[in-house]
């Protein structure tokens, strides 16, 4: 684990492999895809608050998982289960997210994981390096529907990991075979040309129903005066899964 870029091949690895419990699910109880029936996986990187997430549609945990398995991994603590590790320890204690949600620490000092599996309510685990943890009902947030959200607080000299390109080196170096399709969502400020007349539209609404004569001249005067404005444009790029194509489209 010295080579820390594996974090990302680790966590979608383990969000491949919930994406595989739900789908083997389905093959008996179509129901169980009800709540979120497409199969994917997004990274989100965010610049503004350094953080990187990777989300899936899998099975999800519940609270008896997350404090089972993630917390005995936080009690542990980092650096001796590291060196557990290395000295050839046991590493299936970890249950399902394996050895690999362990690395996310790698290139994050806080870890958020939100999750809803479809037979418990949604919760929050949170832990920073130190090996204490929360777990908490999450009845604010966005509803997952299904699945789970992994949000690493990156160190300050991991900042890379929220470029999108060095994210999409990352996939193709590490995880070309994942069946399911990955999604890495970015977003950037585009001057946008806007005519008097958009930004005016507001105030129309308050004139509804009132007549006025149009002067033709005033109007072709309007029409030449165009100013422009920053404005946030989001943009998906989906990853193929049978070529490993990266195509773009808004949002």
């Amino acid at each position: 684990y010295s080579n820390k870029e594996i974090f990302l091949r680790e966590l979608i690895s383990n969000a491949s492999d919930a994406l595989d419990k739900i789908r083997f699910q389905s093959l008996t109880d179509k129901s169980v895809l009800d709540a979120q029936p497409e199969l994917f996986i997004h990274i989100i990187p965010d610049k503004e608050n350094n953080t990187l997430t990777i989300q899936d549609s899998g099975i999800g945990m519940t609270k008896a998982d997350l404090i089972n398995n993630l917390g005995t991994i936080a009690r542990s603590g980092t650096r001796a289960f590291m060196e557990a590790l290395s000295a050839g320890a046991d590493i299936s204690m970890i249950g399902q997210f394996g050895v690999g949600f362990y690395s996310a620490y790698l290139v994050a000092d806080k870890v958020t994981v939100i999750t809803k599996n479809n037979d418990d309510e949604q919760y929050i685990w949170a832990s920073q390096a130190g090996g204490s943890f929360t777990v908490t009902r999450d009845t604010e947030g966005e509803q997952l529907g299904r699945g789970t959200k992994i949000i690493l607080h990156l160190k300050e000299d991991q900042l890379e990991y929220v470029e999108e390109r060095r994210i999409k080196d990352l996939v193709k170096k590490h995880s070309e075979f994942i069946s399911y399709p990955i999604s890495l969502w970015t977003s950037k400020t585009v001057d946008k040309e806007v005519s008097d007349d958009e930004e005016e539209e507001e105030k129309k609404d308050d004139e509804e129903g009132k007549i006025e004569e149009i002067d033709e001249d005033k109007e072709e005067k309007k029409k030449e005066k165009k100013k422009v404005r920053p404005e946030q444009d989001s943009r998906c790029s989906w990853r193929s899964s049978s070529n490993g194509v990266w195509l773009q489209q808004q949002c």
